[in-house]
């Protein structure tokens, strides 16, 4: 009879070696959140000390979300072919190390190095755990574990967020928002090598010769009865590389996710990284402006939590659609520039709900797109890519407010992204129909 452990964890109640793993990719999720925003919360106290214009810190905020592209594509793709767990405590090595040297930097172009490398070890992260995540729920938990795992990112942007304008109304240096960073990092390694097996889905699709010891070594930790043999390979092996994620089967799903990631992410980053600066040109100091990035990321949880929810009892690409269609309305409420502190925190807590949604709701949509094999590599790739747009809109962002924009014009004119997804999502079916047919 053939063994697939895969079909007991997808049909069975998920056990405490499971949850484990998906709180723990949860926190690490987390820790991304604040490692992405700490250059948000420390960019007023930057472009103070330093002197430097608005078009030079939309770059300077830009540069780890490069780095995240370029960790996604590449580090995703490691994650097909060596596993998922050595490739996420790699990661984590390269956070911590990024994080003390932005701490320790002396000017704009040690930061912005700094900034870069840390990028690379967070945008390997996210294509890691949502792979593993997956991985290792079942069916009825898969499509909110996953959701779940990205609204971590928002977790750790509200808690860390709160010790960073506790620090930086302490101390005014925006330089112990790193430290703080480094050392959460630093905590989070030891408990990641502890907590993480290798995933099974990884294990079997590699086929490696200690295969079978190593998925046995797995159930153990999972309760579950150990294999004599690995399920037979499917009829057709997929290599994980990025010309088969441009293969004749998966190139229209690829295109498509990767535009609609592209578009939505850049509008999603727009008020993640220039919030705490647009609240301090209206006249208000850092504390407060990092309190209303706080109450964003707020309705980013609020919004993440909502659609995984909402998905397991409607089907997901339309809810995703509608709530990228909401954002672009929202925006428009915020981008009004409140200049009361309650109303301007709303306001963008409204707007990064429907944002959110729509940036979360796409990790299910691929985590189903691909097969295991293609599973962290397509992932990878389309996030890599579509951070292109994280780094492309703070800059744009700047440029239109250095050009004298007003508030309201660039709230619109990012806002464009969020229609771009949604129409690329709405195209999606005939895609996957033609990969499976």
């Amino acid at each position: 009879m053939t063994q697939d452990p895969r079909a007991a964890i997808a049909a069975e109640p998920m056990r405490a070696a499971q949850i484990a793993v998906v709180a723990m990719c949860i926190a690490l999720n987390a820790l991304d959140g604040f490692d992405v925003l700490a250059i948000s919360f420390a960019a007023p106290g930057i472009a103070l000390e330093w002197g430097i214009d608005k078009a030079m810190l939309g770059l300077l905020l830009s540069m780890e979300l490069f780095g995240m592209a370029v960790g996604s594509v590449l580090i995703g793709n490691v994650a097909d072919r060596i596993g998922r767990r050595p490739t996420i405590l790699g990661c984590l090595v390269v956070m911590a190390i990024g994080m003390i040297a932005a701490w320790g930097a002396g000017d704009i172009q040690l930061l912005s190095a700094a900034r870069l490398f840390t990028g690379l070890g967070i945008g390997g992260m996210l294509s890691s755990t949502s792979a593993m995540v997956a991985e290792f729920s079942n069916d009825r938990r898969r499509g909110l574990n996953v959701s779940l795992n990205i609204a971590g990112y928002s977790t750790g942007a509200i808690l860390g967020g709160l010790v960073a304008s506790a620090l930086l109304a302490g101390t005014g240096d925006w330089r112990s928002v790193f430290l703080f960073g480094a050392i959460a990092t630093c905590v989070a390694l030891p408990l990641a090598y502890l907590l993480l097996p290798e995933s099974i889905d990884s294990l079997i699709a590699r086929r490696r010769p200690d295969a079978v010891t190593r998925v046995n070594a797995t159930l153990a930790r999972l309760a579950r009865p150990a294999i004599e043999h690995l399920p037979p390979p499917p009829a057709h092996i997929e290599k994980p590389s990025l010309l088969t994620l441009f293969s004749r089967r998966y190139a229209g799903i690829t295109a498509l996710l990767t535009v609609a990631y592209f578009a939505q992410i850049m509008f999603f980053y727009y008020v993640q990284k220039w919030i705490p600066k647009i609240v301090v040109d209206m006249g208000f100091d850092q504390a407060s402006a990092g309190r209303v990035l706080v109450a964003a990321n707020v309705g980013n949880l609020a919004g993440a939590v909502a659609i995984g929810l909402a998905a397991q009892r409607y089907a997901l690409r339309p809810l995703v659609i509608a709530a990228m269609l909401a954002g672009v309305a929202a925006i428009s409420l915020f981008g009004l520039g409140f200049h009361d502190l309650l109303k301007l925190s709303v306001s963008a807590a409204l707007a990064a709900f429907f944002i959110n949604a729509g940036v979360v709701g796409m990790y299910p949509i691929l985590a189903q797109a691909y097969p295991a094999a293609l599973r962290a590599s397509g992932t990878g790739f389309v996030i890599g890519i579509g951070r292109g747009g994280s780094a492309i809109g703070p800059v744009v962002a700047g440029a239109l407010f250095a050009s004298g924009s007003t508030l309201l014009t660039v709230s619109l004119a990012m806002s464009i992204g969020g229609m771009i997804a949604a129409t690329m999502l709405f195209l999606l079916p005939r895609a996957l129909r033609a990969a499976h047919a």
